[in-house]
């Protein structure tokens, strides 16, 4: 299926309501920098500089949901403590339902500390109790299953072996989900998946899917082989194995299957990235979309997530603009303000600087490619601003344009040093920064004495603004000016 088919998919997902039952944690993280080996012992020295909290286990599966709109209920234990407390307002922050929520006051809510150094991990600190939950705690556990499946469109079982998932409570779950016909699906834990008996699906990695079957799985043959077993052993209608830069492999009961290549740019820290594929499949397996479908647009998010540091979800917004990326007239060239912000949020949420600039770039020449780089060069990601066709007339005459705005955009989007490329009708490109807000703005030193447009909303909002050098004796007005010398 294409992208642009995938599209139109996404645009009727509406927002069906989840069901996660699972194991709670928080994350947290502690960041810093190493300059020294501690006098004490031979270890790095970790100087402390900020700590941030994040959901993670089923908690990360229901903000990855909650930020595709989905409406989600969760059904986990917790401990009476102050990290359950954080952790309970991050869900309510995300517009999860904690009704849910099991409070047991003899075992502590589940925290992993990692202790990061630029982006990279040096130690964890694990605090959990991972006996399976009982007495009181399950009984609690399990009357509030048969309410909660009843009014979801999908459950997912997210297992994380830290004693919520016994076997009493994934068997109230799975028949409850069977008697109501809505898909289970599984992110498993351990080597016993018979234990998962008659749910709908599970999303193994292929590590997992090894060590349930105690043998390796090599290449995508083996790969097919094992699924179709893993599939036997738990009685379920379908399994996928995720394949880290492989991509996604899935199986039905009936023999359909695919191999969705790997869609990740870069990888650059896979923490919760299964959590993304199984919140993802049940958003779209709750919507009426096709197993093939649903792992396609699934594998799309986890390119995603894999290319940020830690537990993250994508924005429906992230997702159309990735899936834009290669359609025709769209990729660099933003043609619509929902191209424009999508494309914006995902340049926020990977943290990227991003510089602004515009003109109306009529015939390209040397000075615009230098202008260009200099722009880039004081950021990660460039957006060109460029002047329809009728502000063009406007400010430079009747006989301008040259090129209309289609082809100026085009010539632009082919530079490397250029992201992004979108129009603008008013006269003055005050309007297109205030919608952008970057971070960087950039004009020619020749603006220096008339004033930089926007300069005042982008250092009010925190952002910078620099001049460029023009290389003298170059501009399309001279170009132009010799053109007609030639030719009379």
């Amino acid at each position: 299926m294409s992208r642009g088919d995938l599209l139109e998919l996404l645009a009727g997902i509406g927002s069906p309501r989840v069901l996660i039952v699972g194991d709670l944690m928080l994350d947290r993280y502690v960041n810093g920098e190493v300059s020294r080996i501690s006098p004490e012992a031979p270890i790095a020295v970790l100087a402390a500089r900020r700590a941030e909290e994040k959901l993670g286990g089923a908690g990360n599966v229901a903000w990855n949901l909650r930020s595709m709109g989905a409406e989600v209920d969760l059904l986990g234990v917790v401990g009476e403590d102050a990290w359950g407390a954080n952790l309970r307002e991050l869900l309510v922050a995300a517009g999860v339902d904690v009704d849910g929520l099991v409070t047991d006051a003899s075992r502590p809510t589940v925290l992993k500390t990692r202790m990061m150094s630029g982006s990279h991990q040096m130690l964890r600190v694990d605090w959990e109790d991972a006996s399976p939950v009982s007495g009181a705690t399950s009984d609690a556990v399990l009357a509030r299953v048969q309410k909660l499946v009843e009014r979801a469109d999908a459950v997912v079982l997210s297992d994380y072996g830290k004693g919520v998932l016994t076997p009493a409570v994934l068997e109230a779950v799975i028949r409850a989900g069977r008697e109501k016909g809505v898909p289970v699906l599984v992110d498993p834990k351990g080597t016993d998946y018979a234990r998962y008996h008659g749910a709908t699906l599970m999303t193994p990695n292929r590590k997992e899917a090894e060590e349930a079957l105690g043998r390796k799985l090599p290449n995508l043959e083996a790969v097919a082989e094992g699924a179709r077993e893993l599939i036997d052993i738990a009685s379920m209608d379908a399994t996928l194995i995720t394949l880290g830069p492989e991509g996604i492999y899935y199986r039905t009961r009936d023999g359909e299957a695919g191999h969705d290549p790997a869609q990740a740019r870069a990888v650059f820290d896979v923490t919760g990235a299964g959590d993304t594929v199984v919140a993802h499949l049940a958003l779209y397996l709750a919507a009426g979309l096709s197993l093939a479908d649903a792992v396609a647009l699934a594998n799309q998010a986890a390119g995603i997530v894999v290319a940020r540091l830690g537990t993250n979800a994508v924005t429906p917004e992230e997702l159309r603009a990735r899936l834009r990326e290669n359609q025709p007239m769209t990729g660099k060239v933003l043609e619509s303000e929902e191209q424009l912000q999508a494309q914006l949020a995902q340049w926020r949420a990977e943290r990227r600087r991003i510089v602004f600039t515009n003109g109306c770039f009529d015939i390209i020449h040397k000075g615009h490619v230098d202008y260009l780089r200099f722009s880039r060069s004081k950021g990660d990601v460039l957006l060109v601003g460029v002047n329809d066709d009728a502000s063009v007339k406007r400010l430079k005459g009747p006989t301008r344009p040259v090129n209309e705005v289609g082809d100026r955009m085009t010539v632009l989007a082919a530079m490397e040093m250029v992201d992004a490329v979108v129009a603008f009708g008013e006269d003055t490109p005050k309007e297109i920064i205030e919608r952008v807000t970057p971070d960087v703005l950039v004009k020619g030193e020749d603006w220096a004495d008339k004033g930089v447009v926007g300069r005042e909303w982008v250092e009010q909002h925190g952002g910078q603004v620099h001049l460029a050098p023009l290389v003298p004796g170059r501009s399309t007005t001279g170009i132009l000016e010799k053109a007609r010398g030639k030719s009379s």
